[in-house]
C-alpha cells in the first residue's frame, strides 16, 4: 500500500513539473527565433497583457474548483465596464470604479444563487448571465465603444507605474494573491474545495452549500469588474463586446496549468503557470508575424490539449 501511494505521488508530482518545463522550453526557443522576446520592453508588455486574463481567471478557478464553471465572465467585464465609464463621467472616478466592482460582486452573487438555491446547472446559468450581461453592455452604450474615457483614470490605473512596475500588474498581482490566500488559509478556501470533491459529503459534514456555492460566485464576478477596472484603462474606453474569447481563454488557462475540471483540485500557482503559457504563445506568434486567424487555432488546440491532461491526472489519481 505505501509503494503504491509513493508511486502515485511520484507520478502527480511529474505531471506537476512538466508545465513549468514546457514554459521555460518555450522562452528559450522564442529567445532564439526572436532574440527581442527576452527584451525587458517586451516582457514588461507580456506582463501588461496577461493581466486581465489572469485576474478574470483567478475567478474563474473558484468557480472549477468548486465543481461548477462560470461562462458570463466576459460580458459581465463588459457590462461592468460600459456602466462603470458611465458612471464615472457623471458622479467621478471613484464612484465609477465602485460601480464596476459592485455591478461584477451583484451578478455573480445572481448566478451563484440560482444555482445554489434553485440547484441549477452552473453551464445553463452562466450562459443565460452572458447573454443578459451582454444585452446590458449593448443596451447603456447603444451598441458603441465608449472613448469618453477621463484620462486621469486612464493615465493612472493603465500606465502609471509604482517601483518600475505598471499599477495594472500590481493590481493583478494582488486579486491573485488574495484569491491564494482565500483559497489556502481560510475556512471558505477549505469549504470550496470541499463543495467540489463532493457536495453530498460537505453538506453531511454541516457545510451550508448553497451559502458558499453564491458566495464563489461572488468572488468570480467580482475578479471580472476588476479586469474591467483595468481593461478599459488600459485600451482607453469601455467596449460593449470586450474581449470575447476571454472567458475560453480562463478556462483553457487553469485547466492546462492543472485545476481538475471536476472540481475539488487546483491551485493559484496553476492558474498563474496556465496564463502564463497562454501569454507567451501570443506573445511570440505576435512577434513572429503570425495571423490572428492561426493564433486562434493555436489557443483552440490548446484547450483540446487541456482537456486530455485534464483527464491524464484524473486517470493517474485514481
Amino acid at each position: 500500500m505505501f509503494g503504491s501511494s509513493f508511486v502515485a505521488v511520484l507520478r502527480r508530482r511529474r505531471h506537476d513539473t512538466v508545465l513549468p518545463v514546457l514554459i521555460l522550453l518555450i522562452a528559450v526557443l522564442a529567445g532564439i527565433v526572436e532574440p527581442r522576446f527576452w527584451a525587458p520592453d517586451n516582457l514588461l508588455n507580456l506582463a501588461r497583457q496577461i493581466v486581465p486574463l489572469l485576474i478574470l481567471s483567478v475567478g474563474q478557478a473558484f468557480a472549477l474548483i468548486s465543481g461548477g464553471l462560470d461562462l458570463s465572465l466576459a460580458a459581465v467585464m463588459s457590462v461592468c465596464g460600459v456602466g462603470g465609464v458611465l458612471t464615472m463621467n457623471r458622479f467621478g472616478i471613484p464612484a465609477g470604479i465602485g460601480f464596476m466592482l459592485l455591478t461584477g460582486l451583484g451578478i455573480g452573487l445572481a448566478s451563484g444563487s440560482i444555482i445554489a438555491y434553485f440547484r441549477a446547472t452552473p453551464l445553463v446559468v452562466t450562459l443565460g448571465m452572458l447573454s443578459v450581461a451582454q444585452a446590458g453592455a449593448l443596451i447603456l452604450s447603444n451598441g458603441t465603444p465608449i472613448y469618453d474615457v477621463p484620462s486621469s483614470y486612464a493615465q493612472f490605473i493603465g500606465f502609471d507605474s509604482i517601483a518600475g512596475i505598471p499599477l495594472s500588474i500590481w493590481i493583478a498581482a494582488t486579486t491573485t494573491l488574495c484569491g491564494g490566500f482565500l483559497l489556502s488559509r481560510t475556512i471558505f478556501g477549505r469549504y470550496v474545495y470541499a463543495i467540489g470533491s463532493s457536495s453530498s459529503a460537505a453538506a453531511k459534514s454541516g457545510i451550508n452549500i448553497a451559502l458558499y456555492t453564491a458566495l464563489v460566485y461572488g468572488v468570480s464576478g467580482l475578479c471580472a469588474g476588476i479586469g474591467a477596472v483595468v481593461l478599459t484603462a488600459w485600451v482607453g474606453s469601455a467596449q460593449p463586446i470586450a474581449a470575447p474569447d476571454i472567458t475560453l481563454q480562463s478556462l483553457a488557462a487553469i485547466v492546462l496549468g492543472g485545476v481538475a475540471l471536476t472540481g475539488g483540485r487546483g491551485s493559484m500557482l496553476q492558474v498563474i503557470l496556465g496564463v502564463t503559457m497562454l501569454g507567451m504563445l501570443s506573445n511570440v506568434m505576435n512577434m513572429i508575424g503570425v495571423s490572428s486567424y492561426y493564433q486562434t487555432l493555436v489557443i483552440g488546440i490548446v484547450i483540446i490539449i487541456a482537456v486530455v491532461l485534464d483527464r491524464l491526472r484524473r486517470t493517474t489519481a485514481d
